[in-house]
């Protein structure tokens, strides 16, 4: 098992590349299979999500070749096989959107219930209820999502709770649905855009993405596209709350500044100086930061992904601080990591109140789930001392060249595999 081993206490300070966004490519790589024509997908993040997704979409006979760490083609035509293997659902969530994918191209799929990190409930209801409604039968039947299909037809859909899972899935299976479909309550996320505009790219007709009604007039058919996958907000959040907590001066490049808009709000509120361009943010943190409440909400309210890092940052910024996780219950699981490194914080409920402290201490702490462990190895930037960070699989989910990209920013960080590298890297930092 590998971790992090962190020398804590400097500012970052210098320029990151951010990818593509994770959440927005599961979801496109799946709706790449509804034609039979080839299609090229770039700005493809190389992380742990995609490539296990991508071994499930080669595993049910589509032809995939990755042409570059960033660019993949996929080809659909060869698929002989409607029923993922569960071995790659356990390993990530997001494998879900296949359901959608093949039902509206095969009108069958056979989807095992999904995985990922636990971080709370995550029902699927609201995505069966739409594929009811578009005209399968749906069952659950020995672990696995069976939906089916004589005729998919056009529906009109209320979501219950805002679901980017379902707003998608719907959305790809109503693509191929004869008629017109209408999703109410739908999710608003910069990824559902990408996937719709996707979508539309390969001849769909998808109108409303990015509003919280979506029309979609159902086509026979799909056709080849070239595509590339917009910025990851989340990782570029995750930049930017380091130059938060570590006090340093961070330009985050080939971002969407509209796209990060509440994550700019908070760091603007509690202290820091964001200033934008055209495709990039600069945060400066050059004193003590100071207290904030935050509720995390559907987009484009604050981000439930980025509910760890303000709080990590707030740990250390003056004053009492009240994080509240309106989105999953069972998000505040970093908190008594946080803690071994002298944080005070407290979890009540779904909200965690944090009185922050002048410094923290380097500590041996595990990741909890991806974004959580993102935010403790924050917390280790910006800590006195050497912090390890066990379970680090969690990270190599969402970030791409996530040391890398530290370690150009002055960062002191190393990822090993024994008790003897942390060992030796203790030894070297002193």
């Amino acid at each position: 098992m590998e971790q992090y081993v962190i020398k804590g206490g400097n500012p970052l300070v210098g320029e990151v590349e951010i990818g593509g966004a994770k959440n927005a490519a599961l979801a496109i790589l799946s709706a790449a299979i509804m034609t039979d024509e080839t299609i090229l997908i770039e700005n493809l993040p190389d992380v742990r999500d995609i490539n296990v997704l991508l071994e499930a979409i080669a595993g049910i006979g589509a032809q995939v070749e990755r042409i570059n760490r960033s660019t993949v083609k996929i080809n659909g035509s060869t698929i002989a096989d409607i029923s993922v293997d569960y071995e790659y659902i356990k390993k990530i969530r997001a494998s879900y959107y296949l359901l959608g994918a093949l039902l509206g191209k095969y009108k069958h799929a056979e989807v095992p219930l999904p995985g990922g990190c636990n971080i709370g409930s995550r029902p699927i209801d609201q995505h069966l209820k739409g594929f009811r409604a578009l005209g399968a039968d749906v069952k659950i039947l020995h672990g696995a999502i069976m939906a089916s299909a004589e005729n998919l037809h056009g529906s009109h859909i209320f979501l219950d709770v805002v679901s980017v899972g379902a707003t998608i899935n719907i959305m790809m299976a109503a693509s191929m649905a004869p008629g017109r479909t209408i999703i109410e309550n739908a999710a608003r996320e910069p990824h559902v855009v990408d996937v719709a505009n996707f979508l539309n790219s390969m001849g769909a007709n998808i109108k409303g993405a990015g509003t919280d009604v979506i029309r979609i007039k159902g086509v026979e058919k799909l056709h080849r596209t070239e595509y590339s996958i917009i910025p990851d907000q989340i990782e570029a959040g995750t930049f930017m709350f380091a130059a938060a907590a570590t006090g340093g001066d961070i330009t985050v490049k080939n971002v969407i500044p509209k796209h990060l808009e509440a994550t700019t709000a908070k760091l603007e509120e509690i202290g820091c100086e964001v200033e934008e361009f055209d495709d990039a943010v600069r945060v400066r943190a050059g004193r003590r930061l100071h207290r904030t409440h935050v509720k995390t909400l559907p987009y484009p309210g604050y981000p439930t992904d980025m509910q760890p890092q303000i709080a990590v940052t707030l740990a250390l910024a003056e004053g009492t601080s009240i994080v509240t996780e309106s989105i999953f219950e069972n998000r505040f699981k970093y908190a008594d990591e946080l803690s071994r490194m002298g944080a005070n914080i407290k979890v009540e409920g779904n909200s965690a109140i944090i009185d922050g402290v002048r410094k923290l201490t380097g500590a041996r702490v595990s990741a909890p789930d991806l974004r959580a462990g993102a935010a403790l190895v924050i917390a280790g930037l910006a800590a006195d001392g050497v912090t390890v960070v066990d379970d680090i699989v969690y990270i190599q989910r969402g970030y791409e060249n996530f040391e890398e990209k530290l370690r150009s920013l002055g960062a002191e960080i190393e990822r090993v595999s024994s008790e003897k590298e942390i060992q030796k890297f203790r030894l070297r930092v002193g």
